[in-house]
């Protein structure tokens, strides 16, 4: 827990300083400030994210990664002194005792919730040791022909490296996903924290799901799985946007900030990447408004956000995009073979079913979907129901928005259709909950919240609260506090939980020790290289750096 602390505290210097710079270079002559301190920790979240990407094509992400990390951000902090200091002068007059008690306490909770609980299956599948790969090399051309799970090209895997520490020669921590949910956290408490009307407000009812969410994961979040970072990436942005909405934001430009971070969000995990419909307010309003200088410049940093992200794809691949063959215009000699991609592809999608089959990939949604559903638990077999009618209520709500012209709905329909289409897009791709519960669940408590809120508008939030708190924590609540005691570790109070170990079986090539499991197809972080089956003699050259070719050009 202590490591975590102090790796947070770095975290938080380095995230919140990177971020409130980059806001003031993207709002150039327009001077934006955000009302939120946690808004430019996410904005720095996702500056580092996009940084340790392009580290790791030229060096290891380790040591000199954060040095010069430290560097940029004390430069600055030289450069925007006088700002920063009311920044944070400001946020000292703002922030009440008792909120900074509140926040204090959620920081230490959320640090010991980082520190143990769960490793998850994949973690120790190829999490890890994508993790080991980006310290011990950066980026290497075709490492998904020595495990094809290691060409599942995350930008978490990346941000995970900069902050593991592991160059320091002791373990390699992974509490970046708790410190995301830490931040969430504070998100959701922010409502407590301001005057205003009784009314509930939407984004109230996106932070109650938010609530059920960190819940769930508290007992995971030490591990550094993907969907974790994408979710609670997702709620934030949600969150934010409704408040927009709700504060009646004239300004393209926070809208256009929050679509940048949509797309750090898909080099995080594409079954986010519907996120970016979001994107069509702000176009619109640049477009309307002629700003085409804006226009070109939101462009260029959008470029410069996923650039990273498709160059890694091509070095550890051979594709734009991978598992997805569909743009097929590279020819290296790591390429990953066409059919092992599309294998791959099948398999997330079937897995994601519930189907551990891929021959029956091919079958119809009537064929498969009754036995996804079956295995869903009984909450999440009610957000399915709800959902499925929050589809027709869209349908009906915008058709008499439409027909007449109810203006002031168009934003929040925007949202939730938003929304729909993620939704849809998860259901029917690889419907596995964990890939897609944020739009699951934000889908039908948004819509059918947005049509009480009309139905009721005097109703007290407080009211709201509690009745939502009732109906989906109550339960998680009990098991939070069951599940945190039985796990709790007097040794994790020092030190966060380490990677599981799997007994493995060593072998030679070229001069390197590899890695396969004695059984099972886990190897953990500790025994590298590894992979799932014993590898053959892949190597492109003499070096590990060099990488691997597929089997065929071999």
């Amino acid at each position: 827990m202590l490591s975590v602390i102090v790796i947070w505290l770095y975290m938080l210097f380095t995230c919140y300083v990177t971020g409130f710079a980059c806001v003031k270079v993207i709002s150039g002559s327009n001077s934006f400030r955000c009302k939120k301190e946690t808004s430019y920790l996410f904005a720095g979240i996702g500056v580092v994210t996009v940084y340790s990407q392009f580290f790791s094509i030229f060096w290891k992400v380790g040591l000199w990664a954060n040095l010069i990390l430290l560097l940029i951000c004390f430069l600055c902090v030289l450069l925007n002194k006088k700002e920063l200091k009311e920044n944070l002068h400001t946020c000292r007059l703002t922030i009440t005792p008792v909120r900074a008690v509140v926040i204090l306490l959620l920081f230490l909770v959320f640090a010991y919730g980082a520190s143990t609980g769960l490793i998850h299956y994949d973690t120790g599948l190829y999490h890890a040791q994508s993790i080991r790969w980006i310290e011990e090399y950066g980026v290497v051309p075709g490492l998904g022909n020595l495990h094809s799970r290691l060409a599942y090209n995350s930008s978490a895997f990346c941000l995970s490296a900069l902050y593991s520490m592991a160059f320091l020669g002791g373990q390699s921590f992974h509490c970046c996903a708790g410190f995301l949910a830490f931040m969430l956290a504070v998100v959701c408490i922010e409502a407590l924290g301001r005057r205003r009307s009784p009314k509930p407000l939407l984004s109230d009812f996106a932070r109650i799901v938010s609530v059920y969410y960190l819940l769930m994961i508290f007992d995971e979040m030490v591990s550094p799985a993907s969907d974790y970072f994408m979710v609670l990436m997702v709620f934030f942005i949600v969150i934010r946007w409704l408040e927009l909405i709700e504060e009646e934001e004239k300004s393209y430009y926070p809208y256009a900030a929050l679509c940048i971070f949509c797309l750090v969000v898909l080099t995080v995990k594409l079954s986010g990447a519907l996120i970016l419909l979001l994107a069509l307010k702000p176009a619109a309003m640049l477009i309307k408004e002629k700003r085409f200088r804006e226009i070109a410049k939101f462009i260029g940093i959008g470029i410069m956000t996923l650039l990273p992200f498709l160059i890694r794809n091509i070095i550890l691949s051979g594709w734009l995009v991978y598992p997805l063959t569909f743009i097929d215009i590279f020819s290296f000699d790591f390429k990953i073979p066409k059919g092992m991609a599309e294998y791959d592809a099948k398999e997330i999608q079937v897995w994601g079913r519930g189907i551990k089959d891929v021959g029956r990939y091919g079958e119809d949604v009537a064929a498969w979907l009754p036995q996804w559903v079956e295995g869903l638990d009984g909450s999440n077999k009610v957000f399915l129901l709800m959902a499925l009618g929050s589809l027709i209520l869209l349908f009906l709500s915008g058709m008499y928005a439409l027909i007449k012209r109810k203006r002031e709905m168009a934003a929040v329909l925007h949202v939730q259709g938003t929304l729909a289409a993620c939704f849809l897009f998860w259901l029917f791709s690889a419907p596995l909950v964990r890939y897609g519960c944020v739009f699951l669940w934000l889908l039908p408590v948004l819509v059918w919240g947005y049509g009480y809120l009309k139905i009721s508008p005097h109703l007290d939030r407080y009211k709201v609260y509690l009745i939502l708190l009732l109906l989906l924590g109550t339960y998680k609540f009990i098991i939070f506090g069951v599940e945190t005691g039985k796990g709790f570790s007097a040794a994790n109070l020092l030190l966060q939980k380490d990677y599981e170990n799997f007994e493995t079986v060593p072998y030679q090539l070229h001069g390197y020790t590899f890695y396969y499991p004695a059984k099972g197809d886990r190897t953990g972080y500790f025994d590298f290289p590894a992979s799932p089956i014993k590898a053959e003699d892949i190597f492109r050259g003499s070096t590990l750096k060099e990488g691997f070719k597929d089997v065929i050009h071999s």
